[in-house]
Parts: C-alpha cells; sequence; structure tokens
C-alpha cells in the first residue's frame, strides 16, 4: 500500500516542531455537476522548525505521532 502525498499552504507554525498545512482539492458535485472548492487542515511533524507561514509543502503519511499527527514534511 502506498503512502499518500499532498502539497499545500502553511498557514500556522506557533507549535514547536509541528506546522498546520492547508490542502485544497477540486472535485465535481456528485448531483449538480458543478466543481466544488475543499479545503482540509493537516498537522504535520517539521523536526528543524523550517517552515514558514505561505510556504509551499509536500506532506506525506506516516505512523500516528501524537493525538492529531500523522504527517511528516518531506520538502
Amino acid at each position: 500500500m502506498t503512502k499518500k502525498i499532498y502539497t499545500g499552504k502553511v498557514i500556522s507554525n506557533k507549535m514547536d516542531k509541528t506546522i498546520v498545512v492547508a490542502v485544497t482539492r477540486l472535485f465535481q458535485h456528485p448531483k449538480y455537476k458543478k466543481t466544488v472548492k475543499r479545503v482540509t487542515k493537516f498537522k504535520a511533524h517539521d523536526e528543524k522548525n523550517a517552515c514558514q507561514i505561505g510556504d509551499m509543502v509536500k506532506i506525506i503519511e506516516t505512523k500516528p505521532l501524537s493525538k492529531e499527527k500523522r504527517w511528516i514534511v518531506i520538502e
């Protein structure tokens, strides 16, 4: 089974070694056939505290690191 990889924008870096990444996805509404934009927030592990607000990052799925953290920054 492959691990999911998403690209998103950093919206918060106030926690130690943790960032919040907003991932935007477009999909077609099943009934109305209109393209809809959905934003999902993920908490990701940032070991070196290198990411700043507004950065575009790649995150990969991993084992649970804390109550809500299941992602690691790879780029």
